[in-house]
């Protein structure tokens, strides 16, 4: 996946060194996009999450990936194990979670990837690790950055979509 045809997200259009700053930004972005939601618990439609489960998930995502690139530092060519992230809704109760502490959660996740990935050179954005979804394949760290401020753009058109 190189661009997101449902987001227009377009992979090489982030620099590694804008990283650091793009994923920052998702706290006060997602904090925005709550305070815009009606109802941030409501789910639009059956099989939509509400703005609430988006950001606990984008959260998670952003704690996750930092553990894959902490992995792949350390391990060459590791195998990255699938989050579940739909798992993950039910079984961690998004939607009963606090918003404030949430979007808390999810700022300090951002940060802690955004101060990771700011320390990392062309040698160490190219290291590799196998991605599992949606299919298996070997990604770079680069791309594992790029992905990151992808699911956080997209999920933030997600919230916008459903408020």
């Amino acid at each position: 996946m190189e661009r997101c045809d449902e987001c227009g997200f377009d992979y090489a259009s982030v620099p590694a060194e804008a990283l650091p700053d793009r994923l920052r930004g998702f706290g006060p972005r997602y904090s925005a996009g709550l305070r815009a939601a009606r109802d941030p618990r409501r789910r639009p439609a059956e099989r939509v999450w509400s703005p609430l489960e988006y950001a606990c998930h984008v959260r998670d995502v952003f704690r996750v990936q930092h553990q894959r690139l902490a992995l792949a530092l350390a391990v060459d060519e590791p195998e990255f194990t699938p989050m579940g992230r739909d798992e993950r809704v039910v079984a961690d109760a998004y939607n009963r979670r606090d918003p404030a502490v949430v979007l808390g959660e999810l700022a300090t996740a951002a940060g802690e990837l955004a101060t990771a990935f700011g320390g990392l050179g062309p040698p160490e954005l190219a290291r590799t690790g196998s991605y599992p979804w949606p299919q298996r394949q070997v990604r770079t760290l680069l791309w594992l950055g790029r992905h990151t401020v992808h699911e956080g753009e997209h999920h933030l058109l997600d919230i916008s979509r459903g408020s």
